[in-house]
Parts: C-alpha cells; sequence; structure tokens
C-alpha cells in the first residue's frame, strides 16, 4: 500500500462538470434523492461567485482493472462526498433535473440580478422584472452571447449591450472558480478512508462501509450496477413507504424497464413494518449469503476486481462479482422469501420490531434462512435453525460490538461444519446451565426495557399466547400489538416515595404488560393493598381489575407472568427478594422457550 494517502487538487467548477458529463467522475447518488433547498443552491452560487469558500469534496480513485485484451481500463474518481454540491452545480449551472422526495424530475431555476449582483431562486416578482436574469444555466451555457446579449436589451432599453455583456461575462465566470478536491488513493482501506472522511468532514455525517459499496455498485454501467443501486435504495425505501412504490413506477421510466421493477411491485401492497430493512442490512444479508464472507470491506474489493491471492484487479472478477450480488439482492427481497422468512421470526413470537433490539442478529437469521433454502432443508429445518439463531444471538448479544467479525467468522463455521454441528457448538459455549442459571439472570439486571433478554422474554410471552398482567382474556400479543401500558407491579410512584431511585423502580423484573384501565385502578398502591382487595372480590364473585373472579384463575395469571406466589406476603421491605426471585423464573421461562424451539 502506498503512503500517499490523498492528492490535493483545486479543480474549476467548468472542469468537474466536464469530467461529470464524461463520466471519469461518477457521482453514485447515495444520497437519493436531493435534499438540498433551493435556497442553499442559491446560497453555494452566491458563495462561489464572491470567492468564498465552499469546502471540499472527497473522491475516491478506482483501481485499473485488467480487461480479457490484457489493456488496463481507467479507473473513475467516485465522489464519497459532496454528491449534494456537484449535484446542485449540475442543476443551476447545466440545468440538469433533480429529484424529489416523492421520485419526480423538478428544475431548480436560479435567478441574477447583474446589478444588484444577487442571486434569488426564482419567483412569481422575479419573472415580471426584466432586469433579472431568470435562469443562469441559460446565459451561462449559451453558445451565441450576443444573441442573449440583444434579446435582453430589447426587454431593457436603457442598459447599453456592453454593460450587460461585462455583466454577463462576469456571471459566466463562475465555472472558473475552484472547488478543492481531496482524491484519495485507490489502495487505501476502508477503515483508514473511513476515518479520513471523519476527519475531514465538519458535519460529522457518518460514512458507512456500505456507503462505499453503493458507490462502486452506482458507479459501474457496464454490469449494470446503476439499476441494481436503484433496486436496493427503492426496495429499502418502499418497505418503509409502500405508497412510494407508484411514484418510482410513474418517474423513473428507465428503472421501469428492467426487471428490477417487477421483483419489488410487490411491496406496493405491504404494511408489515416487523423489518424494514436499510441498504446496510439488506447489502449485508446479500453478500454473506453469496460469498460466504461478513466484512463488505471485502465485497468492495471484489466488485473493484480484486484478486486476494495475486494481488491484481481483473475485470473477469469484477464481472462475477456483480452477478453474485446481483443474486444474493434478488433473493433477499424475493416475496416469498422475505415474508416467509418474517412469518417465522413472528411465530417465535417477535410480532414486533421493538422487540427485536439488533438488527445484526435478524440479518444474520435472514442469512440461514437464505442459506438453508439454496441447499434445500425441509421447511420445518430451516424454522427450527432461524428461530434458535435469533434467540440465542439476541439472549448472549453475539453481534455486539465488531458484529462484521462475527458475521465472518459465523458464516465461514457454518459453511465449513454446517448449520447443525456449528448450533450445538454455539450452545455448548453460550448457553450452558451457568447461563441460564447465573449469566441470564445477571443480564436481568438492569433498569432498561429495552434488555435484549426481557425482550426475548415478551416474545417468548407472545408465543405462549399468555394474558396480561390481571387480564382475564387480553393477551400481551395483544397488548403489545396495540401499544398497551407496561406496569410496575410495585407501583413507581410508591416506590419513589420510599426514596428508590430510577434504576431501582425501573428493574425490568418489576415490569409487566396491562391494560391501561387496570393500571389506573391500580395507581400507586402497594402490591399487597391491591391484590388483598383482588382476593375479598373473588371471594364475593366480583371483579374490578381485568375480569378475573376467582382466586384460582388470578394465581394462575401470576405464574403465567412469572410472578413468584410469595408477593401475596411482601411489603417494600421485600421488593429486592422480589427481584430476583422474578428474574429467576424469568430465567427459566426462556430456558424453556428456547428448549420448545
Amino acid at each position: 500500500m502506498s503512503d500517499k494517502k490523498y492528492i490535493l487538487n483545486q479543480p474549476d467548477i467548468e472542469q468537474i462538470l466536464n469530467w461529470e458529463r464524461s463520466g471519469e467522475i461518477a457521482i453514485p447518488e447515495i444520497q437519493r434523492p436531493f435534499v438540498w433547498s433551493r435556497t442553499q443552491v442559491r446560497d453555494l452560487l452566491d458563495s462561489l461567485y464572491r470567492g468564498y469558500p465552499v469546502g471540499y469534496i472527497i473522491s475516491w480513485k478506482s483501481q485499473n482493472v485488467r480487461l480479457k485484451n490484457g489493456s488496463f481500463s481507467k479507473g473513475q474518481k467516485i465522489l464519497i462526498d459532496g454528491q449534494q454540491r456537484v449535484t446542485a452545480l449540475k442543476a443551476s449551472i447545466l440545468g440538469d433535473e433533480v429529484i424529489n422526495k416523492k421520485y419526480r424530475k423538478y428544475r431548480i431555476r436560479i435567478a441574477y440580478h447583474p446589478f444588484d449582483e444577487k442571486f434569488e431562486v426564482l419567483n412569481d416578482a422575479i419573472k415580471k422584472d426584466p432586469k433579472w436574469i431568470q435562469d443562469i444555466s441559460v446565459a451561462i451555457t449559451t453558445k451565441d452571447l450576443w444573441n442573449y446579449v440583444e434579446e435582453y436589451c430589447k426587454k431593457n432599453k436603457d442598459i447599453s449591450e456592453k454593460k450587460i455583456f461585462n455583466k454577463i461575462e462576469k456571471l459566466r465566470k463562475i465555472t472558473t472558480k475552484q472547488l478543492g478536491l481531496i482524491e484519495l488513493n485507490h489502495d487505501l482501506d476502508i477503515e483508514t478512508i473511513t476515518e479520513i472522511f471523519r476527519r475531514i468532514n465538519s458535519k460529522g455525517v457518518s460514512l458507512g462501509q456500505a456507503d462505499f459499496v453503493m458507490s462502486k455498485i452506482a458507479s459501474n454501467e457496464t454490469y449494470e450496477g446503476h439499476n441494481l443501486r436503484k433496486c436496493i435504495d427503492y426496495f429499502c425505501h418502499c418497505a418503509k413507504h409502500p405508497e412510494y412504490y407508484e411514484d418510482i413506477k410513474l418517474n423513473d421510466k428507465e428503472f421501469n424497464k428492467t426487471d428490477f421493477s417487477q421483483k419489488i411491485s410487490w411491496l406496493r401492497e405491504e404494511n408489515d413494518d416487523l423489518h424494514d430493512p436499510s441498504y446496510s442490512d439488506l447489502l449485508h444479508v446479500a453478500f454473506i449469503s453469496k460469498f460466504n464472507r461478513g466484512k463488505l470491506e471485502d465485497l468492495v474489493s471484489l466488485l473493484s476486481g480484486r484478486d486476494f491471492e495475486k494481488r491484481t484487479y481483473e475485470d473477469q472478477i469484477v464481472k462475477e462479482s456483480f452477478n453474485k450480488l446481483k443474486e444474493g439482492v434478488l433473493e433477499f427481497i424475493n416475496e416469498t422469501n422475505f415474508k416467509r422468512f418474517l412469518m417465522i421470526i413472528k411465530s417465535a413470537g417477535f410480532i414486533d420490531s421493538s422487540l427485536i433490539r439488533s438488527r445484526s442478529a435478524l440479518n444474520f437469521s435472514y442469512v440461514i434462512y437464505l442459506k438453508l433454502k439454496q441447499k434445500n432443508y425441509e421447511a420445518h429445518s430451516i424454522e427450527k435453525y432461524v428461530k434458535k439463531w435469533l434467540i440465542l444471538s439476541l439472549l448472549t448479544g453475539r453481534y455486539s460490538g465488531s458484529s462484521e467479525s462475527k458475521f465472518d467468522s459465523d458464516i465461514r463455521n457454518i459453511s465449513e461444519k454446517g448449520i447443525e454441528n456449528f448450533l450445538k457448538e454455539a450452545e455448548r459455549a453460550k448457553l450452558s446451565d451457568t447461563f441460564w442459571n447465573v449469566g441470564l439472570i445477571q443480564n436481568l439486571i438492569t433498569d432498561s426495557s429495552t434488555n435484549n433478554s426481557f425482550n426475548v422474554y415478551l416474545a417468548a410471552q407472545c408465543k405462549y399466547n399468555v394474558r396480561g398482567f390481571l387480564s382475564k382474556d387480553i393477551t400481551i400479543k395483544n397488548l403489545i400489538e396495540h401499544r398497551g401500558d407496561k406496569h410496575h407491579i410495585f407501583p413507581k410512584n410508591f416506590l419513589k416515595k420510599k426514596g428508590l431511585k430510577k434504576r431501582e423502580y425501573n428493574q425490568v423484573a418489576n415490569y409487566v404488560y396491562t391494560q391501561s384501565e387496570i393500571n389506573v385502578s391500580i395507581s400507586n398502591k402497594e402490591p399487597m393493598s391491591y391484590l388483598d382487595e383482588l382476593l375479598k372480590q373473588c371471594d364475593n364473585g366480583q371483579t374490578k381489575y381485568g375480569g378475573i373472579k376467582n382466586k384460582n384463575d388470578l394465581l394462575e395469571n401470576f405464574k403465567e407472568n412469572d410472578i413468584p406466589h410469595e408477593i401475596f406476603n411482601f411489603k417494600f421491605e421485600n421488593y429486592d427478594e422480589f427481584l430476583d426471585l422474578r428474574r429467576n423464573l424469568i430465567a427459566q421461562k426462556l430456558k424453556r422457550y428456547y428448549l420448545d424451539i
């Protein structure tokens, strides 16, 4: 690797636009659609006109790839920061259209007052004032400037041709203004590029490895990269906002002609929000499942044509890598695959996205689904392994920290040993009796209701169709789906009055799901108080809390919710003992849940 990390240049605007026209610089449009406002475009032009600094753009030089005939292709400059600025210049100076949030094309017209030397977004008032140049792109790009000047003077007879000619020439010189370009060396690794980006970018915008992959994909039109990038982008967007499919269909005619468009058309009627993948999620799953590697840095190298053994870059590897990635993307977005996978996840009790706090665990579970389907496993086996892997991963925090390194080792082990053997190894290493009896209980000593173990417990409650706390018929599944109340068994305000801090009264072992009216009825009463009241009502055949009318039903409800029966005699002084008992019961429930899969 070269010690030289980058080259700093000062190309003028005209050169940058020429590079873009010729394809020497690639704008991957990661940040689709165009997010700048018209006034931001105006301000950029004003700053350039007045010679103010407008920051740097950052490009990453692609490798020169060896072609079949032995020659080398010339690598492009892939723009990884500055897409919005360059797009703004194309729109305002060249008159190119941009795309709004509904994927509709529109023009940004910036007006210029040659004598006030002022830029404005074109509006109705400016249209009525002949002194304004209503669209600077026309004045800058015209090949017959004198004719343009004559037309201007016909509308402004008090202005001489020479005077306006000089003013427009000054405007046209905006294309000679320089813009800082940091061109990163092609052989830098992604970690180094990311660190350089972080240090240069004063806005604190993060740049992930998925961004580099999207850049690589979008910049390669030879192997349909631009449409593959659109497919990934559009799928992720429509998964979250199905209504936008019609906007895309209406406004991107080129994409509509591809097979990709048909592959994502099912999303227009999709309203399941259990998993709305990002392009990072999609890329990770597609890459891992097809390449048996876990690090997106490797995908960037493969899409560049890298031969890891020879340390060369070959066009044949580029072609093979794009084809494999395309296969992976199509398998990910396949309607049957996606819906079947989510059905498996839901059947394990994960009925809401709030119960799955690790996207990495969910992504790798989808990898397992796709890999086993590729190997023609029977449906019931696929279901079992997907569920067990997700639960194991969530309970043990398998993909916390450096998830890509773990992806890499896991997929290699599964490929070499098979899912059956590797799962057994993982269970022996991570789910021993010590984990169930000690480690898991320790994990439950937390005041965070987003705790992975507690959320898996809620999924188990949904799986077993458990009723809500003190409810006769309403299940926890019903309550989660309809945003029911999370209740403190020892009420929060009761404990606060006793001097307990938030981390103490918000312990997850003190949480249950219940109906809002039950929560309101209990209010701030001590458990002994509201339970004694409930027992008396049961003796009289009455009901107040959730419809429970007899003691046996009450005890069964407590058993379902893993509440120790000792609570009937517990006072404030027994709160810590209650938490210990319930953590143990929750851990036992989770063990049974995992073994039942």
